[in-house]
């Protein structure tokens, strides 16, 4: 059986870097490991004979997508498996948010994802082929104060991808969003921008910002276990894989409580609802 190859945006640190590292210590895997600065991928270099192809990317810039993509299909012939890990997060009440940072965060989290997908759609369309991997979050599915914008680039990948996996599941190819909750990974701590609330009215919320800044690397999520979850999935139950995988205890249980909810209203505004269309 031929290698599959895994493309992954962000495995300098994180997810990105557990999933690589299980996946490069697997037989039967190549791996495309990118990151902005690639002398932050050493770490790889002990597990090296010839399955791993280092890149230089910044999601944000389309030529070194392009390159990346021509790298990676040149090397192994196609993109088996796309993860895009690549994001960011910000916190920071709406009123208060610098919307340059949440502009950024769009062009990283969503904009950079979008472009990575549409660069490598065509390969996994020529072979019939091809699982895209998501990261999303529990905050896909449910907010949280002061994290407005950043809820609002993880609702934007749900709804995404859940119109691509509907496009391109004739063509043999399937999609996957996951959606953890609290991981020892750099999200709450150095890959999170952070303002604390200066307006009176919500200096409430300035300690939820710093216990969640103080909790980094404390999180009940272990990525390691995420990375063997995600393999598995792909590896093992790619004819059941699910749209939707929330990973941690407290994802699962939000979710299905956010789901109940609505559900409950939905129903009891049924009727109301329904008296809108015309009769």
């Amino acid at each position: 059986m031929a290698n599959k190859t895994w493309f992954i945006t962000g495995t300098s640190t994180g997810f990105g870097r557990s999933l690589a590292t299980y996946l490069v210590q697997q037989g039967n895997t190549n791996v495309v490991a990118t990151a902005r600065h690639t002398d932050q991928l050493g770490y790889l270099d002990k597990y090296d004979h010839g399955q791993i192809l280092k890149q230089t990317l910044d999601v944000t810039n389309q030529q070194e997508i392009k390159q990346a993509v021509e790298a990676a299909t040149s090397k192994f012939g196609t993109i088996d498996v796309l993860v895009n890990n690549a994001g960011l997060g910000y916190f920071a009440t709406f009123e208060e948010s610098d919307l340059d940072d949440a502009k950024y965060m769009f062009d990283v989290n969503v904009w950079g994802l979008v472009d990575m997908t549409r660069a490598v759609l065509p390969t996994m369309r020529k072979h019939h082929s091809g699982v895209i991997v998501n990261f999303s979050s529990i905050g896909g599915l449910y907010s949280f104060p002061t994290l407005a914008f950043y809820h609002g680039t993880k609702y934007a990948v749900e709804g995404i991808s859940e119109s691509l996996a509907k496009e391109v599941k004739d063509l043999g190819i399937k999609v996957m969003l996951i959606e953890p909750s609290g991981f020892r990974t750099d999200w709450a701590g150095r890959s999170s921008k952070k303002v604390m609330p200066k307006i009176d009215d919500y200096k409430q919320f300035g300690e939820m910002i710093e216990s969640n800044a103080k909790g980094a690397h404390h999180e009940a999520g272990d990525p390691d276990k995420a990375a063997q979850i995600i393999y598995d999935q792909v590896t093992n139950h790619a004819d059941e894989l699910p749209l939707r995988l929330p990973l941690g205890k407290f994802s699962s249980d939000t979710a299905i409580a956010k789901y109940k909810q609505d559900l409950e209203n939905f129903e009891k505004l049924h009727d109301l609802s329904s008296s809108a269309d015309q009769q």
